[in-house]
């Protein structure tokens, strides 16, 4: 008999995944999905090579546990992808095009039309977001209806904007009339760990601006926008919007290389978007909107309350597996309450439920990522080599595709958890004494999205919010790290982002101030009234939409 008392969580973590049999009918998926993609209008079926979707829901059968294949996608090559490309610069038509010279007015109600499109779909949508990338059931509605309300408050938005700038102003004898018009070509790639949210957050308003889309969706969470393809066929020109499949050195590449992509919008990592940067012929040309790395710390000061500072930082530190930008990646903690604070933290950690992801109430599920557990396993051992402890039972352990949370402490500053994001359920924590030492981390950090404060002081927590406004870009009080709401701003400093992407704020992203001016004489008068009262420009006229 083993004496290892990992082996028994060992063997928790294997008995949690299912057989065939045991699935519950109602989450299953009905279907395997054939390789299809959307062009210049039209859903078309791949008759390449292909990319199998495999799920991390592992089946169990006959003792034996492996990823579960659910479908497949385009393996397209240079020449295939550049037709997406091609299919989006013949609808921009030199912002000639059909779309970009529709009236704020006609882009709305398509897109009005694509979300009730989109809402037929939603039971279908959500489960293949739960099988591709292991999102909790819940969390799969909570992002899909998420996705629904960001659409509606970005045609709410613009809405506004319209009717901000739907009237003539006359300054120092020059009429001007002022409107937002679109950037050109928009390639717009969205991370696997909001698969529709986070792609949407971009894809939506550069395509309510005007611009033309080519998407490449991410590598998992890929099949789920394959029942949205119909609605974005029928509800907007052809060419407008186009999705492409394949490995990004095969098919992004080629497209950034030829100079045809006008706005690049990409949540991912720092160093494939310096890449993809450097290789635009006109880079200068070139505009970006990055949602990039993260390495968000919480600092737990010692007149913290530690049950509300516990409970924020496991919600920050583990959902969706801590596989968040905005997740608390690094905790301080105060030498005087290290050890009450980890306790509970621990606790904490023991009582979430770990399981699938159709399962009631699960909080740990499935990681999408091929070999994720390992590169976890790696982060975990350097820090161990440096003199930090696994800390709480279990933690660490895995098996296949589950992974327990492990709490690791006191990481120190040369260790790659103190520097590097795990992007997983891994927690480092490391004491402090001096509040210089978070302030160093900070400083020093490649990365500057946000940070948590823990504590009650009022003129401690000021001091250091006027050190720290200029270090990240959102500081939470006795609050863990996020995005939301989303009229707020989300963006970053240093390696963490570039651009903002609220509701607002992306409308102005993927868009240009432009305007018409004439001198304020009879006959200029004349003319510019003529225009509007007959409407017969759609971007010269005060008409508004209510």
């Amino acid at each position: 008999m083993s004496t290892n008392p990992n082996d028994t969580y060992l063997e928790t973590l294997k008995n949690a995944f299912p057989t065939p049999n045991a699935i519950p009918a109602e989450v299953q998926i009905s279907k395997t999905y054939e390789p299809l993609y959307l062009l210049n209008g039209k859903i078309l079926k791949w008759n390449g090579p292909l990319n199998e979707v495999s799920s991390p829901i592992c089946m169990n059968e006959n003792g034996q546990v492996k990823r579960t294949v659910i479908g497949h996608f385009p393996a397209m090559d240079e020449a295939a992808a550049m037709e997406g490309v091609n299919a989006a610069v013949k609808a921009w038509n030199n912002g000639r095009g059909e779309w970009p010279t529709m009236s704020v007015k006609g882009r709305i109600s398509a897109v009005e039309q694509f979300v009730v499109r989109m809402k037929l779909v939603r039971d279908e949508v959500v489960k293949l977001m739960m099988w591709e990338i292991g999102k909790s059931l819940e969390d799969s509605y909570k992002e899909f209806d998420r996705t629904v309300e960001y659409i509606v408050k970005t045609i709410d938005a613009l809405k506004e904007s319209d009717r901000n700038n739907s009237r003539l102003s006359l300054d120092e004898g020059i009429i001007a009339q002022v409107r937002r018009s679109p950037l050109g070509v928009c390639l717009s790639m969205g991370p696997f760990n909001y698969p529709l949210n986070e792609t949407y957050t971009t894809l939506i308003p550069a395509l309510i601006m005007g611009n033309t889309l080519v998407v490449k969706p991410p590598k998992f969470g890929i099949l789920l926008h394959q029942p949205l393809l119909s609605a974005f066929a029928d509800c907007f020109p052809a060419g407008v919007v186009n999705f492409i499949y394949g490995t990004g050195s095969n098919i992004i590449t080629p497209i950034i290389k030829s100079g045809l992509v006008d706005v690049l919008a990409f949540i991912g990592s720092s160093r494939v978007a310096d890449i993809l940067k450097q290789q635009h012929p006109r880079p200068h040309r070139l505009r970006c909107i990055l949602g990039l790395d993260a390495k968000n710390p919480a600092l737990i000061m010692p007149d913290a309350d530690i049950d509300l500072a516990v409970r924020e930082c496991v919600t920050g530190s583990l959902s969706f597996n801590g596989q968040r930008c905005t997740g608390l990646k690094l905790i301080f903690v105060h030498k005087s309450i290290e050890k009450i604070f980890l306790d509970k933290l621990i606790a904490a950690i023991d009582q979430l439920p770990q399981g699938m992801p159709w399962q009631k109430g699960v909080k740990l599920t499935p990681l999408p990522e091929y070999n994720k557990a390992t590169t976890l396993k790696g982060f975990v051992d350097d820090a161990v080599s440096k003199g930090a402890s696994i800390v709480n039972p279990g933690g660490g352990v895995f098996y296949e595709t589950l992974y327990k949370p492990a709490v690791v402490f006191p990481v120190s500053p040369d260790a790659s958890l103190y520097n590097v994001e795990q992007f997983g359920p891994v927690i480092p924590v490391c004491s402090y004494s001096d509040p210089q030492e978070f302030m160093d981390f900070i400083i020093r950090s490649n990365f500057g999205q946000q940070i948590s404060l823990f504590g009650n002081d009022p003129k401690t927590l000021a001091n250091l919010i006027d050190h720290l406004t200029n270090q990240v870009s959102r500081i939470n009080i006795n609050s863990q790290c996020q995005r939301g709401p989303d009229t707020l701003p989300f963006t970053g400093r240093k390696d963490s982002a570039e651009g903002t992407l609220s509701i607002s704020d992306a409308l102005r992203c993927f868009s240009i101030r432009t305007l018409v001016t004439a001198q304020s004489n009879d006959s200029s008068k004349e003319i510019v009234q003529n225009i509007v009262t007959g409407r017969y420009s759609n971007f010269l006229n005060t008409d508004f939409i209510l």
